[in-house]
Parts: structure tokens; sequence; C-alpha cells
């Protein structure tokens, strides 16, 4: 687990996880290169965020606090940084002859909102320090890693439906799409909170808004079972997700500070429980 984690291939594991989740609530057969190229982009931006941050965090003042991931990705730039080029320009090879041109757009624009966000965040620009200030109740860096993570991890099951029947798809998708934006934020909140100065004591917040989200996933679940099962079971997963960072929370004194942040992670895979005994 802390190869899988310091090596970046975390990231794309939980999307291709969720991208097969979205489709199997609405019974969407994805083909195989669908969810190949989301993991070769989410590994490609996770690889230049942290030689980035890595970067960051070597300049005088530093600018960025270090972790092993980053530091791991700094030893080993030679070989991480030409993996994520190489990974980048494989998946838009494969969009390139395989993604149909009116399902183009969509990926074009969440893209060019990535970059933006990208840009910004590394810059650190007055734009986004004016955002980090509106929106810093809610954590703004990772609110906005939730939303365009989820909003990814739908895009292979958008590119296989004709435009006529988008509309339709949102619908069905726009509950679970927010409630799993919302569990990609409290995954980012979290593991600031964890990982911030004094992070090992004290009452952090974690707890309740982890109970709250998984409270709301929960009666989401119960709420739509009769009228869309799949969808129910999706938020039923997503509902456990969110319940696994208030044991998390409760265990993080006795874990170390790499094994929490990597159980962060592994704890948004429980999707995967709906793609193995859902589909029995």
């Amino acid at each position: 687990m802390r190869f899988w984690h310091v090596a970046s291939l975390d990231a794309p594991t939980v999307a291709v996880v969720w991208s097969y989740g979205f489709a199997w609530a609405v019974k969407i057969p994805l083909p195989v290169w669908a969810p190949v190229v989301l993991a070769l982009i989410a590994w490609a931006l996770y690889i230049g965020d942290r030689l980035l941050d890595a970067r960051a965090g070597m300049q005088l003042p530093p600018l960025h606090l270090l972790r092993e991931r980053h530091h791991f990705h700094w030893k080993w730039r030679w070989v991480m940084a030409p993996a994520g080029a190489m990974a980048g320009m494989t998946a838009a090879a494969i969009v390139m002859t395989r993604l149909p041109a009116g399902a183009r757009a969509p990926d074009s624009a969440l893209a060019a909102a990535t970059l933006a966000y990208f840009s910004g965040v590394h810059s650190r620009g007055r734009i986004w320090r004016t955002a980090e200030r509106m929106f810093a109740p809610l954590s703004c860096r990772a609110l906005m890693i939730g939303v365009l993570f989820t909003a990814a991890c739908l895009l292979p099951a958008a590119s296989q439906v004709a435009y006529p029947e988008l509309p339709s798809l949102v619908r069905s998708l726009g509950i679970p799409a927010l409630f799993y934006a919302a569990l990609g934020w409290l995954n980012c909140h979290a593991i600031g909170k964890w990982e911030g100065e004094g992070a090992r004591d004290g009452e952090n917040g974690v707890e309740g808004k982890a109970a709250m989200l998984g409270g709301v996933g929960s009666w989401l679940a119960v709420l739509l079972i009769s009228q869309s099962p799949h969808v129910s079971a999706l938020l039923a997963a997503g509902s456990t997700s969110a319940l696994l960072f208030v044991l998390l929370e409760r265990m993080r004194g006795r874990m170390t500070p790499l094994a929490l942040r990597a159980a962060a992670d592994l704890v948004l895979l429980t999707p995967a429980l709906v793609l193995v005994f859902g589909s029995r």
C-alpha cells in the first residue's frame, strides 16, 4: 500500500472505480479504453502536482510542507516526470482516435477547468488567493479537487451516450455526482486536517462532517432504493466511505501519517463492492 500511495497510483485507482460505478448505476457498458484514459490522465496530473509541490517545498523559505510522497517523486523525478508525460501523451492519442467527436467538447471544457485550477494553485495568483479567502470554511483546494475529480469520473459514461440522451443521464446521475463530489471534498479536507500543524492532537471537525455526509448518503440511498436501485447502491457505497472516515479519525493517533494518508484513499474504493456483488 505504501508504493501505491507514494507513486500516485491511488488517485487513478479511485478514478477507475468511480467511473465504473457511475456507469454501472445507469447501466452503461464502458469500453476498456475509457477508464484507461481516465487513469492515465489522473496519474499524469498527480505526478505533475506532486513534483511542483516538491519543488515549492525545497525553496527558501519553503512554500509547501513536504511529505513522503513528495520526497519520493523528487528523488525519482527522472523516472516520474517522463512517465507522467508519457501517460498524458498516450491518453491524448487514445482520445483522438477513440472518443467520438461530439463528446470532445465537454472533455475539453473539463480539461480547461483543470488546467486553470492547476495553474492557479501553483502560481498562487491574486484570483486564487481571493478564492481561498472566500471559500476558506470549505477548503477551496479540497472543494475544487472534489468537483473536478468527480466530473472527470462521469465523463466515461457521458462519452457513451448520444447528445440528446445527455439530459436524461444528468438527471439520473445528478444526485450521486453531487454526493461523490462532497466525498472527494471530505477526502481532501480530512487529509489537510490530518497533515496540518498539530494534527495529531485535538478536535478538527472531521468526524462530525464525515458522520453528517454518511448520514445524508444513507438517507438518499433509502429514498431512491425503489426508484433507482443501482443509484441507491452506489450512494450506499459512498455513504460507507464517508462513515469509514469517522473510523479513521478515531484511529489517527494509532496510525502512522503514511498509513493514514493511504487509508484515506483506500476507503474511497467502496463502489468496487457494488461492481462485484451487484453484477451477480
